[in-house]
Parts: C-alpha cells; structure tokens; sequence
C-alpha cells in the first residue's frame, strides 16, 4: 500500500511531498531544511530512493542536492535544466521503480512555469493514483508563466494551457493533484481555493481546463502580479548547487550592538506581533511577524545582502525564523537578542510607540479634518486639527485595481522603502487588506520619523464605516 506524506511549508506557500511503500520513497520538491524530510521517512521507516525535482525553483532554495547527497538517493532532475552538478537526466516519459512491490514514479513534461518543466504521475500496480504537478496544475489554476524571461511569458502560458490538459487527459478523475506551488506562493498565477484536490474537481474548475487557449492566456496575462524581488537570486543559487543549511545561531546582541547596528543602516527586525511592536519598539527597528510570511516579505523587502539583525521574544522563535529565513538564503543572520524592548533599549531610553487604529476610526479621523478645513475656508474657527490625515494602500497593484479607498495615496509595500518621500506632510494611515502589511509598513514609516497609525483591519469593513470604495 503506498502512502503520501505533505509537508507543508506555510510561510512560503508551498508543499513537498514523501512518497513511497515498505521498500523505499521518492522526496519531490524538498525544502532546504531536509531534516524534516528525513524526519518523516524515519517515521515512516523507509529508504529514500529518489529525490525529484519538478523545474529549477525560483521562489526557494531547493534541499533536493543535499538531502540526496545525505542518503544517496538519485536525483531526478529535468534534462533541460542547466544546472551544474551532476543528477539524474529526466526526459519526458521516463520510469523509476520506487518500491519493489510495484510502486513507480513516471514524468510527464509539462513546460509552462518554465521551458523544462516537469510533473511525477506516481502509479500503484500500473494505475495511477496521484500527480505531483509542481508549479504546473495547480488548484483552480496554474503556476505563473514570467518567471523566467519576459520574451518567453506568452508563449509558456500557452504551454501551460497544453500541460493541463496533457495531464487531465491522461489521467482518471480520482487521481490526486498534489502540486508544490499555490498556497500563497507567489509563483501561482492566480488565486488557490481549497487544500486538496482530483483530476476530476480540476476538469470543471481549473482556468486552464475550462477556458479556451486564447481566453486563458490573455486573462492569465491580464492578471500577473508582482514578481519578489529576491526570486532573481533563488534560480542561479539552485542552478548552482545550494550550499548545506548551516544554522549555527547568530551572535548575541546587547543594547549598545544594537544601536551600533543601527547607526550603521543595518537592518534589526523586530519578529514580535505587531500588536507588540506598535506597543513598544526600539526607534529605527522594522517589524515583520514570524508568524506570518516572514521570509516572503523580509527577502522581498531588503536589500539583497545586507546584514539583518533579528529580534524576538524567545530563542524558540528566533532559531524557527532562523530556519524560515534560510529557505529563501538570507543565511547566518548578523547578530540576534531575545526579551523585549526593555532588554534592547540603551539605559534611560524610552521605546517608540504608534497607533493602531481601525477604518472606522479612519472615517471618523478623516470626517474631522474635513470640517475643520471647511470651518477654516468660511473664515470660522476651524480649530487646531493639525495636517490632514494622509492615507495610503500598500497593497499590490492587482489588489488595489478591484477595489480602493477614494482620495488614497497608493505605494506598494515592497516600493515603500524606496519611495517613502513621495508622501505629503501629515499623519500617515496606512492599511492593507487585513493589517499584515499596514504593520510592516507602519513600523518603515515610523523607523524613517513619520507619525504613522496602522490601520489594522480588513479592508472590507472600509465601507461599513462609511468610506467611499471605488470598484472596477
């Protein structure tokens, strides 16, 4: 009897899988942690045999090199990835005997997400009972076709299309689709909805499957979003050959390192709730919560190489961002320390505070500067209300083309950074679609000197309070 074991990699989006029967397994997609791999196939008390890759990744750092080096499995690689270590050449119909007792693992070439895109159609017996599928099917959708050259982006989304129905043609509607990609991965193309799915549920919901070929790829192309920046660095590293994870704590840092660090336009994040960080912080400190998508928008947002000084509550949660962060090759953080601001702040020193706030008490913010400003224009006493509330979505372009607060000044929050002088005097509010990215956002803002209340709330509770949201 065969089993599939998921290993689920949330900060990311992402899944790997263990596959296999009594007599051995194949790892597809492992992340650069491969101790939990091997964790599980100990569990299991089975073989790695085969270690597979569907395409050369763009979004993490692959484990597949190292984990088969451990346990000597073969590496099953695509033979149109150049890469530059030495693997197992797949081509497009090949066979690898996973267990004896007639388990087997076949490819199936699906470019699309990238030219040599490949998926793993797993068979019990001959027949075929699951579809690793990587980034090609994934569920309701497909995986993003501009991730490698942009001359190349229309013509892999019409292969796209053609993968999916290669594989919903040659398969039985019960077989399952076990994708890498596509749980908030920013390397789907378009929205997930549910943790698992068939051939079957994907012939009458998946775009590529119930749209024709010029349909799906102008909408697909249509809704493409932004890239993060730091998938530039993921391909070459995995092409490359990743180095072993190496997560030798970093060193300890006092109050006075982190005021040199600081000084020194290093980065310190700050991985508290930002419920705790608004709370209280140490000035010029950024706040991304570890337990969201830590390593997605700290590697999206810094610059690529920079020294990163973390700062968390615990040592469990510092050496757990350790490892997040090591997916994606931010490696060897610069320094660390635990506690709170109370450890972090020089003697005397008080921590940096910010609002939080919600969209109805932005309405009611935004309702009195009106009247003052108004007052102020028939000659009356308009009172000493201040600047005028700024108001900013940092959400992406995509999100904020459907819907948007009207009057909003909008700056995406991987740009902000970069663009944060291009704001008008006043108190920022900022908001987001839940009040994630408001929080990071608001802690940039707030390191860079500005008066900043982070709207932490979801965006649809904006009309609700009487702000006037402009749809497509």
């Amino acid at each position: 009897m065969f089993f599939v074991d998921t290993l689920e990699i949330e900060g990311l989006g992402n899944r790997s899988y263990l596959a296999g029967g009594p007599g051995g397994a194949v790892a597809i997609d492992p992340p650069r942690d491969i101790d939990q791999v091997i964790a599980a196939a100990a569990r299991r008390g089975v073989r790695i045999a085969y270690v597979a890759e569907t395409h050369v990744h763009n979004d993490y750092v692959t484990g597949g090199l190292e984990l088969a080096r451990v346990t000597g499995a073969h590496y099953l690689v695509p033979a149109d990835a150049a890469v530059s270590y030495r693997r197992v050449l797949v081509h497009d119909g090949d066979e690898f005997d996973v267990d004896p007792a007639g388990l087997t693992l076949r490819a199936v070439a699906t470019p699309g997400h990238t030219p040599h895109h490949t998926s793993y159609v797993l068979a019990e017996a001959g027949r075929p009972v699951a579809a690793f599928t990587g980034g090609s099917l994934l569920i309701g959708t497909v995986g993003r076709p501009d991730l490698v050259e942009p001359r190349l982006t229309e013509d892999l989304a019409r292969a796209q299309h053609a993968s999916a129905h290669r594989l919903a043609d040659g398969l039985a509607d019960d077989v399952a689709v076990l994708p890498t990609h596509g749980f908030g991965s920013f390397c789907s193309a378009g929205r997930t909805a549910g943790a698992a799915t068939t051939i079957g549920a994907e012939r009458h919901r998946n775009e590529a499957l119930v749209k024709d070929i010029d349909t799906f790829v102008a909408d697909l192309l249509a809704g493409l979003d932004d890239i993060p920046a730091y998938y530039a660095h993921m391909g070459p590293v995995n092409a490359a050959g990743p180095a072993p994870l190496d997560l030798t704590p970093p060193a300890p840092a006092d109050a006075a390192e982190l005021a040199r660090r600081l000084a020194a336009g290093e980065w310190v994040v700050d991985l508290r709730a930002r419920t705790a960080f608004a709370a209280g912080h140490l000035a010029g400190s950024f706040n991304i919560e570890a337990e969201g998508q830590l390593a997605t928008y700290l590697a999206w947002l810094i610059p690529w190489g920079k020294p990163v000084t973390l700062l968390a509550e615990s040592p469990e949660q510092l050496a757990a961002a350790q490892r997040e962060l090591a997916r994606v090759g931010i490696d060897c953080p610069a320094a660390a320390a635990t506690g709170g601001p109370e450890d972090w702040l020089p003697p005397g020193e008080q921590p940096r505070t910010f609002r939080r706030a919600t969209f109805a008490e932005l309405a009611a913010a935004l309702t009195a500067a009106a009247a003052a400003a108004a007052a102020a224009a028939d000659g009356g006493d308009g009172g000493d209300g201040g600047p005028a509330p700024v108001v900013l979505d940092v959400r992406r372009a995509a999100e904020r083309a459907a819907a948007h607060l009207d009057g909003t000044h909008h700056i995406p929050l991987h740009q902000l950074h970069r663009r944060s002088t291009e704001l008008p005097e006043g108190p920022v509010w900022v908001h987001c679609a839940g009040g994630m990215r408001a929080a990071i956002a608001a802690s940039l803002l707030d390191a860079a000197g500005r008066e900043v209340i982070a709207v932490d709330d979801a965006f649809t509770s904006a009309a609700e309070a009487g702000l006037t949201v402009v749809t497509a």
